[in-house]
């Protein structure tokens, strides 16, 4: 990728050559995170028991995972579970969460 090119962009959820920005995670913006941070990704299913959970628009309800705002997370089914070495845990809702968890896995090895 080119300096700044956008490899995904779904307006909430950025993927470019220099990391992960992901919009309205903050009351006040976005939060960014360099590939370099990244530990790791998992699929959390937004199914089962944890359908529950499509329901949190924004925040946290279990001081683990950190959800952006999202007013389209009831329709989805995937969450990604960003971990970077802390605690809390960005938790995000790509539209196409397949490609955006292909990206992360391919620029954090």
């Amino acid at each position: 990728m080119s300096m700044n090119t956008a490899a995904y962009d779904d307006g909430a959820i950025l993927c470019d050559d220099q990391g992960l920005t992901i919009r309205r995670y903050y009351p006040w913006g976005t939060k960014r995170i360099r590939y370099t941070s990244i530990k790791g990704v998992e699929t959390l299913p937004l199914t089962g028991l944890n359908r529950v959970r499509k329901w949190r628009i924004w925040g946290s309800g279990d001081f683990i995972h950190w959800w952006n705002l999202d007013p389209r997370r009831p329709k989805k089914n995937v969450a990604l579970v960003i971990d970077v070495g802390r605690h809390v845990r960005p938790t995000i809702t790509p539209d196409d969460p397949a490609a955006v968890a292909r990206i992360l896995t391919e620029m954090t090895r």
